[in-house]
């Protein structure tokens, strides 16, 4: 799933724009293609830009552990809208795509968390932000992730943070949903193309407190792109990223209603330690909050440790922030306060104890995302 309210956060960005105004039956005569069943994902094409779709974004997530034992956790986003204005635009000049990006350290032993952002859009050439579609190549600057899949390069530097990584992926792409696409709600097109590489061997070096240390670890990104958005009465949602010790990854994504209820289009996958997945609806796991954190910053107050239990799988666990303060307030790019942070995880499966680390984000807890549209 994950992160679809961005379309709209995203659209408010088209005012930096500065080209000529089209008449309305023009711009409405400007069509994105929807996510509809019957998709058929080819890699390494699936992995590069996707144009004729609204919006479309490359997630990266990753623990990161130092020669000394220290553990950092990290996370590079690569978004791309697309622009209706602009695409009835004849003009060369006209940029169709807006891109924004945003980059996070969380610094474990230390419990701090840095974050940035940035905003461009493409020009003729592709100069200052683009992303391919004939190679897996995306970039915002000097942020830039690129590769041919199965291995990738990333890198991201602001001031006197920076990451520069080589990530190899250890599975095969997990696609996600069903017949090609990951529902998100009622309605013709109401979903996306969602697929993740769960499982990237990472090394490389991170730069922190002024110095460039050689790190390794593990990644997960997400690619997903479509064209459409939260209903209005959903409000946000929660999704845990977990790779286990026992080379297994659990993904589940919560969609909230106004009412607080789970959507029934709620889901996850897992991910077996031999590659095989198993699709997971609303009602075949649940996820319990045990504790809240409220943001100093603002009116947010999150769920902050959980248990996520699947009965099919006989699997329990317990899942812990590294720290409370991961929270981003981007109001530069996305217009979007929301926690995405590094978290461990603790727990059984059939009886067996087993351990992990992950990411989790969770949006609509500082406002609803009804008032971005």
């Amino acid at each position: 799933m994950k992160r679809q309210i961005f379309t709209s956060a995203l659209f408010l960005l088209a005012f930096l724009t500065s080209w000529r105004p089209m008449s309305v039956p023009a711009i409405a005569a400007v069509q994105f293609r929807l996510a509809l069943p019957g998709y058929t994902f080819s890699f390494p094409r699936d992995h590069y830009s996707h144009d004729d779709f609204r919006t479309e974004w490359w997630y990266y997530t990753g623990h990161l552990r130092a020669e000394n034992g220290e553990e950092y956790g990290y996370q590079v986003t690569f978004f791309r809208s697309g622009m209706a204005e602009a695409r009835a635009n004849p003009s060369r000049w006209a940029a169709k795509n807006l891109y924004l990006a945003h980059f996070a350290v969380s610094d474990i032993p230390r419990k701090t968390f840095r974050y940035f952002e940035r905003v461009n859009r493409a020009g003729p050439a592709g100069s200052g932000a683009g992303a391919s579609d004939t190679e897996l190549r995306v970039w915002i600057g000097d942020w830039e992730v690129s590769g041919d899949g199965t291995t990738q390069r990333l890198r991201a530097r602001e001031g006197e943070i920076a990451v520069e990584l080589t990530l190899v992926s250890q599975k095969p792409p997990v696609i996600h949903g069903e017949n090609g696409v990951s529902r998100k709600g009622e309605g013709r097109g109401h979903a996306s193309h969602y697929y993740s590489l769960t499982r990237l061997k990472t090394e490389g070096t991170l730069t922190i407190r002024g110095k460039s240390i050689p790190v390794t670890g593990l990644s997960w990104m997400d690619h997903e792109f479509g064209s459409t958005q939260l209903n209005p009465d959903q409000v946000g949602w929660d999704w845990f990223s977990l790779q286990l010790d026992d080379g297994a990854e659990l993904m589940l994504y919560i969609i909230r209603k106004t009412d607080g209820r789970p959507d029934p289009y709620s889901g996850g996958t897992w991910v077996g330690a031999d590659g095989r997945t198993l699709r997971l609806g609303q009602r075949e796991f649940n996820v319990e909050t045990l504790e809240h954190w409220k943001s100093p910053r603002g009116k947010g107050v999150y769920p902050i440790k959980w248990r996520l239990s699947v009965p099919t799988l006989n699997l329990e666990l317990t899942v812990m922030p590294a720290f409370p303060d991961q929270e981003l307030d981007t109001a530069r790019t996305t217009r979007v306060i929301y926690w995405e942070g590094a978290v461990s995880a603790e727990g059984l499966k059939q009886g067996r104890r087993l351990s992990g680390r992950g990411y989790v984000e969770m949006t609509g807890y500082a406002e609803p995302f009804r008032k971005k549209l």
